[in-house]
């Protein structure tokens, strides 16, 4: 009778181990991610070769022509920033939407998990927009600039090489250039930092529509 009693289960007992037993599944939906990833890298490389073309038809290569510099580092700045914002909104929010529902997770966890899958997402497209855009985009880019540098050699030739002013007018270009440079990484860092907080914000969103 006591081997009995040892070997007998109450049902609530045999529920628990049952439910401890079965294999916890993964926290992180990698298929999600990369799927999200890839739509928000599309879109982003989209929306950036929109951007270069509208760029580079209001730039006239005579001087005086076209928009300044001013206004086309400001209007360059806006558009990135909203590349941002629609690409890592968009694949944060396919990841939340195609991640597997996750079961017997408290609330707070699976609004951390949907923002670090929001946050893997933004990650994983930031680093293929890098990669495919610099491949595709950078013999263009060097083209037009290596051309731009010709015509602006002719003209330090023909003005400044007999005057005197050469070495000063390149001391002065290769100044503003720095200025430009660090201007533009600091601009680059806030405009990530955006496309995060958006990646990850519409990835809870779309985490609340799939689990409703």
């Amino acid at each position: 009778m006591s081997e009995i009693h040892t070997g007998s289960r109450a049902p609530g007992s045999h529920s628990a181990t049952s439910i401890d037993s079965m294999p916890a599944s993964s926290a992180v939906s990698w298929a999600a991610i990369f799927a999200g990833a890839a739509g928000a890298a599309a879109l982003s490389m989209l929306l950036l070769i929109l951007g270069t073309g509208l760029g580079f038809s209001t730039v006239s290569p005579w001087t005086l022509e076209g928009l300044d510099a001013s206004t086309i580092g400001f209007a360059a700045i806006l558009w990135l920033s909203f590349t941002q914002l629609a690409a890592s909104g968009m694949g944060g929010y396919l990841a939340g939407r195609l991640r597997t529902k996750w079961t017997d997770v408290h609330i707070d966890e699976v609004y951390f998990r949907d923002t670090a899958h929001g946050f893997l997402t933004w990650a994983v497209a930031s680093l293929l927009t890098v990669v495919v855009f610099t491949s595709v985009l950078g013999s263009i880019v060097g083209s037009s600039v290596s051309e731009g540098a010709i015509v602006t050699n002719g003209v330090m030739n023909n003005f400044g090489m007999f005057s005197g002013e050469g070495r000063v007018a390149e001391s002065l270009a290769a100044d503003e250039a720095r200025k430009a440079s660090a201007y533009g990484a600091l601009w680059m860092f806030v405009v990530l930092l955006i496309g995060a907080f958006a990646a990850s914000l519409m990835a809870v969103f779309g985490g609340r529509q799939r689990d409703a």
